[in-house]
Order: C-alpha cells, then sequence, then structure tokens
C-alpha cells in the first residue's frame, strides 16, 4: 500500500451540480439590499413625476380657461371642467383639455374646479391634491384666472401661499 489507498479500489468523485442552499440565500439576501435601495428612489421619481404632471395640467386648465372665455365673453369662465372637454358652444366642438383631467382625477391627483359668482363667471378656482399625500405626490396645488400656480407642502394650497418660478 502506498499513501493510504489500496491496490485495485478505485475512489470516485462525485461531481457537484447546482448551487447549495447558502449560495442561494446569499443571492436572494443580495436581491433584497438592492431593492431595499431602489424602491424609495422610484416611489420619490413616481412622485416628482405625478406633481409635474399636476402643474402642467393646471397650465393646460389655465390655458383652455381663456381660450373659453375669449370665444363666449357672455358666459365668461367655464362652468366646470367637463366643459372644457366636451362643449359645442364657446369653443367650436374642440376639446381644450383631455377626458381623465375633465373627470377630475389624473396621474395621482384630484382636480377640484369652481367657478365664482353667477353666469358670466369671472373668476374660477382650481384646487389640486394628491389622492394620497406621500404616496401619489406631496404638494397641493391651486390656481386661478390669473394662471399664478401656488404649492403648499403640507395641506390644500390656497391663494396666499408660494408660487411656482
Amino acid at each position: 500500500m502506498t499513501g493510504g489507498r489500496k491496490w485495485g479500489v478505485r475512489t470516485q468523485v462525485v461531481a457537484q451540480r447546482g448551487f447549495s442552499l447558502i449560495e442561494l440565500l446569499i443571492v436572494v439576501a443580495i436581491i433584497l439590499i438592492i431593492a431595499a435601495i431602489a424602491i424609495p428612489n422610484f416611489l420619490r421619481a413616481k412622485m416628482a413625476a405625478n406633481e409635474s404632471s399636476a402643474v402642467s395640467s393646471i397650465h393646460a386648465v389655465n390655458t383652455a380657461e381663456i381660450a373659453y372665455s375669449s370665444a363666449c365673453p357672455t358666459i365668461g369662465f367655464s362652468a366646470s371642467l367637463v366643459e372644457l372637454n366636451t362643449s359645442t358652444t364657446c369653443i367650436g366642438g374642440t376639446s381644450q383639455i383631455d377626458a381623465t383631467l375633465a373627470a377630475g382625477t389624473k396621474s395621482g391627483y384630484v382636480y377640484t374646479y369652481a367657478p365664482v359668482g353667477a353666469t358670466p363667471y369671472l373668476s374660477y378656482t382650481l384646487n389640486v391634491d394628491p389622492m394620497t399625500r406621500g404616496v401619489t405626490g406631496q404638494r397641493s396645488f391651486w390656481s386661478s384666472e390669473i394662471a399664478v400656480t401656488r404649492y403648499n407642502q403640507s395641506a390644500a394650497a390656497s391663494n396666499t401661499d408660494n408660487a411656482i418660478q
């Protein structure tokens, strides 16, 4: 015998196939760590996109209201957002805003439009609030016929809040 081996006996080495449980757990842990880093950034980016969409939609409503009141001065501003989407009287049958915005919700925000006074409506207010503050958006927005958009970080916005530059 030499080196502890018997003559004529062969040792067979079995090749290991696949991954061990420890290796799989390490890979899963790495994936979870990457997800824990990425998900909050994704949510912040989504809220920023929703807020940007809200500001853009406010601008669209203000522009549509100017067109509406110019085309139909005896009525003034529209009575509702739906009127800006479907009116055939004052804006020649063309849609000034999209149907989603006219319905009052878009990109995680709720749009509350209110004409001021009686016909002719000489003023209006537009409040735009996140459906779920901190999830769909953080800031609330406010605008009126003077087309200045104002925002509030923690509550419904009003005409006394900071203007967007």
